[in-house]
């Protein structure tokens, strides 16, 4: 039987920017739960959550850690996250299964871009938040700046719980508007000293409480009323007023630490399992056909992986939280996605990098499990005879695109093995082998994003690899109407080959008119795999070229258009008539069409006004406003057409047309103007013509490259 019953039960996840202290904090509830015995630190390379050795090398976090502490009849699982956007789908998939989320806010620098960014998923979530101000020891702290700063960012439902005495060394002393006590903190932090609220605090200590109470009541017309009535609420009906608006996302109680002093995290927990939501309490989970599942040890079991990694020697480890019933070791589920059966042959707790095996986990509490051969993120694991299968979490878009092949040749396979576990880690990271661009390429989120995934390859697959540019996905097309002839003809002993074909091409728009002049016996239009289209016209008059050989003509045309005369890139949006022709009785075959027909088309192509295209992308860069020009200016640096300035939230947000060659280390140069202030989103928009001089060197360079390679 399960040590705790879902209703005792806390899954919490630590945010904040990076270097707000969601390790430390991590690391002190573990200590203040006596998992450890001493609290380890990030300079030292000893806590539980940053055991990753790139980790240690980076002196941050990469990669969510699941943690859990025993508080006081309670069982609070702890989800570290990593801080830096590039690593946001580490916090995403926590958000996925956390019932409350704890904002770090670093008190010396405010609410950082980190932090906005964060909160935006945790407004898609909706999940229950408590705001930390941390490192109130720290010589620069301002409690007072960052409360402003959050009521600015989050609205005014973030409510003041606690503020300090005082800041600075002489943080020591926490007043607690809920209890209306004081805890003093000795050097070492650690348990405090209750005591009365000194008389030169009480007056803002009533103000902030009255606030408080009323944000509560605010929420909740039976306890207005109630605090209408006595003019007061007591504890027990303020946490159940607290608890109330927390799962509405209607208040975000605020607290103060000093994790690296140990300061303030015993009073966290006592809230998170006195106050904060358990799994059962929150609304029942949606099934992607609208049915509810109820968070019930008792009901039909299913769990949802949400995260994968891979252990050296051992295999995948799959993290997931029971959405409803009861999860034994040896029980077997079905997959809902694969409709393969799993059997969970071990259960585990997890503390970091270290596994505790147990027999049951009940609805609502987050484990691990080993070995699901067919089973990944995203996953939903069922008993059977059901079809529930949950809401798969939204991972963010690539940011980022570089290719990648090993340094020694005939490691192609083993690095294909190698991207493919990655892909199974890291569902953000997205691999393409282009046929089109001859590469391998992976998307990502941005340069650190990247790095890691290199460790990876080199440290945990043994293979050196290397990064380039990507090439760009031009296409071509024309500009005016030409038309061209081509003669196909060779003997050598035997039957020869013969055929000669003449064609018009133009360039094709939508709703254009019939072909003038020519009269028309046919039409085909062919969606091209890589965008626009392909409109073949039979046009013979007289029976100049049999029909038989129209689709050999085409297969011509639509090679040349695979590998385009200009720089060998696909060609597009091109009507082609074949109004003429010969033919020979005997030599006559569709070998000879076929040439004939991508003879004529290349001859007629570079008649009609050739024209190279390029992908641009849509971009929206989000700043702080006092970066905006700096943001901007970087933008028109690379050929981008500004199309308008909004606001998101507390961005400004710049939006742009960007060619996507220009594109090319704008995650990096972004990071470096803005100091990580600023983030941004890019998506593939349209084609739009090079310029004259940009189209030459395109030509030129295809042509060198050509000759070399014929060499």
């Amino acid at each position: 039987m399960s040590e705790f019953d879902t209703s005792h039960v806390k899954n919490i996840v630590l945010l904040g920017h990076a270097g707000s202290g969601k390790t430390s904090l991590a690391e002190c509830m573990l200590f203040e739960a006596g998992v450890i015995t001493r609290k380890g630190s990030i300079t030292e390379h000893n806590t539980i959550g940053d055991y990753h050795e790139l980790e240690q090398q980076r002196g941050n976090s990469i990669f969510s850690k699941l943690l859990h502490a025993k508080w006081r009849g309670y069982k609070i699982n702890i989800i570290d996250t990593p801080g830096y956007d590039d690593f946001s789908g580490e916090v995403i998939a926590a958000l996925r299964v956390a019932d409350t989320g704890v904002m770090l806010l670093n008190a010396s620098m405010g609410v950082e871009v980190g932090t906005d960014i964060i909160w935006e998923y945790t407004e898609k979530f909706k999940t229950p938040m408590i705001f930390a101000v941390n490192k109130l020891d720290e010589l620069d702290a301002d409690f007072e700046r960052t409360v402003r700063e959050a009521k600015l960012h989050f609205g005014n439902k973030v409510t003041v719980v606690q503020y300090p005495l005082q800041t600075g060394d002489g943080f020591h002393e926490i007043i607690d508007v809920l209890r209306m006590t004081m805890y003093q903190f000795k050097d070492a932090g650690g348990k405090p000293e209750k005591l009365p609220i000194p008389d030169s605090e009480k007056e803002k200590a009533e103000l902030l409480h009255k606030e408080l109470i009323e944000a509560v009541a605010g929420n909740d017309e039976l306890l207005m009323e109630q605090y209408f009535e006595k003019g007061e609420l007591n504890e027990d009906e303020i946490k159940s007023g607290l608890r109330s608006a927390m799962i509405h996302h209607d208040l975000f109680p605020l607290f103060c630490l000093s994790a690296q002093k140990n300061m303030g995290s015993g009073r966290l927990m006592g809230f998170i399992d006195n106050v904060c939501p358990s799994a059962n309490e929150m609304p029942a989970q949606l099934t992607k056909l609208g049915e509810k599942l109820k968070c019930d040890a008792s009901g039909p079991a299913c769990i949802f992986i949400y995260k994968t990694i891979s252990e050296p020697h051992v295999g995948d480890l799959s993290f997931f939280k029971v959405y409803s019933g009861t999860i034994k070791s040896g029980m077997e589920l079905e997959n809902e996605t694969t409709g393969v059966n799993e059997k969970l042959a071990q259960l585990f707790l997890v503390e970091g990098n270290k596994r505790t095996a147990i027999n049951e986990l009940v609805a609502g509490d987050i484990g691990a499990t080993l070995k699901l051969k067919n089973t990944h993120t995203n996953n939903t694991l069922h008993i059977r005879g059901k079809n529930y299968e949950l809401p798969a979490i939204e991972f963010p878009a690539p940011n980022m695109t570089v290719a990648i092949e090993p340094t020694k040749k005939g490691e192609e396979e083993k690095l294909s093995i190698a991207l493919h576990q990655l892909k199974e880690e890291d569902p953000t990271l997205k691999v393409e082998v282009s046929t089109e661009l001859k590469q391998t390429l992976i998307h990502c989120q941005g340069d650190m994003h990247l790095a890691v995934a290199k460790w990876k390859i080199e440290h945990n697959h043994k293979l050196e690899v290397k990064f380039q540019k990507p090439k760009i996905p031009y296409r071509e097309t024309i500009r005016k109407m030409a038309d061209s002839n081509y003669r196909h003809k060779k003997q050598s002993g035997g039957s020869g080959q013969f055929g000669e074909v003449y064609l018009r091409i133009e360039p094709w728009v939508e709703g254009m008119p019939e072909p003038q002049g020519l009269n028309v016996r046919g039409r085909d239009t062919h969606d091209l795999e890589w965008g626009g289209k392909l409109v073949f016209y039979n046009c013979i008059v007289g029976g100049a070229i049999d029909t038989r050989f129209l689709p050999a003509i085409l297969k011509g045309v639509m090679e040349k258009m695979h590998n385009g005369p200009l720089t060998g890139s696909y060609a597009r949006d091109i009507r082609v008539c074949v109004y003429d022709g010969k033919m020979h009785p005997v030599d006559s075959n569709d070998i000879s069409f076929k040439i004939a027909g991508l003879q004529a088309f290349r001859q007629a192509f570079q008649l009609a006004d050739p024209q190279i295209l390029e992908p641009i992308y849509h971009v929206e860069a989000l700043c702080p406003d006092d970066i905006t020009g700096a943001v901007m200016g970087d933008l028109q640096t690379r050929r981008a057409i500004v199309e308008g300035i909004d606001t998101e939230g507390n961005f400004q947000k710049i939006i742009a047309r960007v060619p996507q060659i220009e594109m090319d280390g704008y995650s990096s140069s972004l990071r470096s103007i803005t100091q990580g202030r600023a983030k941004f989103r890019s998506s593939f928009l349209e084609y739009s013509p090079v310029t004259f001089e940009l189209q030459r060197r395109l030509i030129d360079e295809h042509s060198k490259t050509t000759k070399e390679e014929l060499g």
